[in-house]
């Protein structure tokens, strides 16, 4: 998919955020958002996303994300530049 104005970022999602259907509820987001992109667990019991899109996309997905599902409790967001990435989906990875 061609991005006119191109945002990657690495988002690290903390709090319960496991076992609760968050990376399907990403995956169905991202869809909506038109993000591309990856989630996985983390053995530290963290959630990891890569998002990539338009700027505009990918800001309202990192700020939906950071409220996640309801039976989700989110208590720290940390979003760092990813440096890019060609995506075709959003996917779920194995944890890591």
């Amino acid at each position: 998919m061609w991005v006119e104005n191109p945002d990657s970022k690495h988002i690290l999602i903390t709090g319960k955020v496991q076992g609760v259907g968050y990376r399907a509820w990403l995956v169905d987001l991202a869809g909506k958002m038109k993000v591309m992109g990856w989630t996985r667990n983390r053995r530290d019991g963290t959630l990891e996303a890569v998002a990539y899109g338009e700027v505009e996309n990918v800001a309202a997905f990192i700020e939906a994300a950071s409220k996640g599902p309801a039976s989700a409790t989110v208590t720290e967001v940390v979003v760092s530049d990813a440096g890019g990435g060609e995506f075709k989906t959003f996917e779920i990875r194995p944890p890591g």
